[in-house]
């Protein structure tokens, strides 16, 4: 399995709607595999993420434009109804661990539709995992602090193989935890992505990567990846 980046744009779009378009564009030109959204997640009326069939229009077609897959978090039943009800094939869903604790019969749902999913698991605390291991299930070792600071990645696993994690989702900042974690054998990576760190909109800017990052990201996690490839 090769590395797959996930740019989690999320809510970086600050309501926005208007720079979706440009954020899926440096996404894929920053090396992205995925454009991520969250959906089902602060989109009351008149708040910052309420997205409607309008804006998932929006986004697949710029994704398709661009040539980089769009994809989700699933973060309740109204939002999961109406991604099945959109008419397009979205090809994989990710589910927040908070969805994971609030919310266990939808991700139950959500992986009844056999698709690849990413569940990220910051906020479980149990030795168990929340649902059996299964062929289209992706976990990813998460820390769930924003931001994630160094210490706190103390337990970030020495050898991603050998444990239950395909890869790593990223709330530090800098891309340095990243690269260490693609070293360690992580194969999926899901880094924020923003066109503007400065911006004080939401908290997700200040550990985001900015187009330039992402790109010498992913430029030298595929240095990694094809150094490891050759058994060094």
């Amino acid at each position: 399995m090769s590395l797959t980046f996930i740019a989690e744009i999320g809510m970086n779009h600050n309501g926005n709607f208007g720079l979706l378009p440009e954020l899926i564009r440096q996404a894929s030109l920053s090396g992205a595999d995925i454009a991520k959204f969250q959906l089902g997640w602060r989109d009351g009326k008149d708040e910052i993420n309420r997205l409607t069939e309008k804006e998932l229009n929006l986004i697949v077609e710029s994704c398709n434009f661009y040539e980089i897959e769009p994809m989700f978090s699933i973060i309740s039943d109204s939002a999961f109804n109406m991604i099945k009800n959109f008419g397009y094939d979205f090809k994989r869903y990710k589910i927040a661990s908070r969805t994971v604790i609030d919310n266990p019969e939808l991700v139950k749902k959500v992986l009844a539709e056999e698709k690849e999913t990413f569940i990220s698991l910051g906020f479980w605390n149990k030795k168990e995992l929340p649902f059996p291991i299964q062929s289209n299930l992706k976990y990813l070792y998460c820390v769930s602090q924003y931001p994630c600071l160094p210490n706190e990645l103390k337990n970030l696993p020495k050898s991603f193989s050998n444990t239950e994690y395909a890869g790593y989702s990223d709330h530090s900042i800098g891309i340095e935890a990243v690269l260490l974690s693609v070293a360690r054998g992580a194969k999926v990576i899901e880094k924020h992505f923003t066109l503007d760190k400065s911006d004080t909109t939401i908290r997700d800017h200040a550990l985001s990567a900015t187009p330039n990052e992402y790109l010498e990201m992913v430029k030298n996690a595929r240095a990694i990846e094809r150094l490891l490839s050759i058994g060094i």
